[in-house]
């Protein structure tokens, strides 16, 4: 589903970055990617969503690249970043609307979806209300809906669970395993190494813009360990 193949995106005049990364999120795979504030998790993400060049490599979301043919590669995923910047002159319906029809979404589906998934976040009731009045787990929320809204068959997520209270963050949870149980993949980062080892099958750790360690939950986490002591490890010998 996305295949990252030797990328590296350096920043002028500055050795930060991320060197010579490669990564392969199958059909199926909740893959985590986590790494200490600074080591290039945003920015490999931000350079799969197409709002970064890179300088080598290729990015393939759905056998598409983004490189080469963006709008296409597009249509395939959503993407929800780390910080819900959303336009605050708008309502929340007027948001979600404006989304549906830059992804061409018919009338009746999206409506549909809609009463789906704000209700399941419980912020129906606030849907005709400014952003601007939105506390941030609120605009968190909206912005989940508007990634799941022209069902994408990858999710890129950067610090889902941040802003959310805890039964908002068992319905996204909910929804991710819904998502890769139908045959969707999501590569998500998280700072929450308790909630990355129970929700993903798959790995990456990324330290200094390179990957430390990648691959099977389960074998990188054996059973008198946890992900974060895992991570401890690795970080410090990196």
């Amino acid at each position: 589903m996305l295949r990252i193949n030797n990328v590296t995106k350096l920043y002028p005049g500055s050795s930060k970055g991320v060197k010579n990364i490669t990564m392969h999120v199958r059909p199926g795979d909740i893959h985590a990617f986590i790494g200490p504030n600074g080591a290039g998790k945003t920015t490999l993400i931000k350079a799969v969503s197409g709002i970064h060049p890179f300088d080598e490599g290729e990015i393939l979301l759905g056998g598409v690249s983004i490189k080469d043919n963006p709008i296409e590669a597009k249509k395939i995923f959503a993407c929800i970043p780390d910080n819900p910047d959303i336009y605050e002159y708008l309502t929340g319906i007027q948001f979600l609307n404006f989304i549906g029809d830059i992804f061409e979404i018919p009338n009746n589906v999206r409506k549909e979806r809609i009463l789906k998934y704000a209700g399941a976040f419980e912020i129906t009731g606030a849907l005709g209300s400014l952003i601007s009045t939105y506390s941030h787990g609120m605009k968190q929320k909206l912005m989940i809906i508007s990634s799941l809204l022209h069902a994408p068959r990858l999710l890129i997520l950067d610090e889902p669970f941040v802003g959310l209270d805890p039964k908002a963050s068992v319905t996204l949870r909910t929804f991710m395993k819904e998502f890769c149980a139908s045959g969707g993949a999501i590569l998500f980062s998280t700072h929450v190494l308790e909630v990355a080892q129970k929700l993903s099958n798959r790995v990456s750790i990324i330290n200094n813009g390179e990957i430390i360690t990648s691959g099977d939950m389960d074998k990188i986490v054996k059973e008198d360990k946890t992900l974060e002591d895992i991570f401890m490890e690795v970080a410090a010998d990196a």
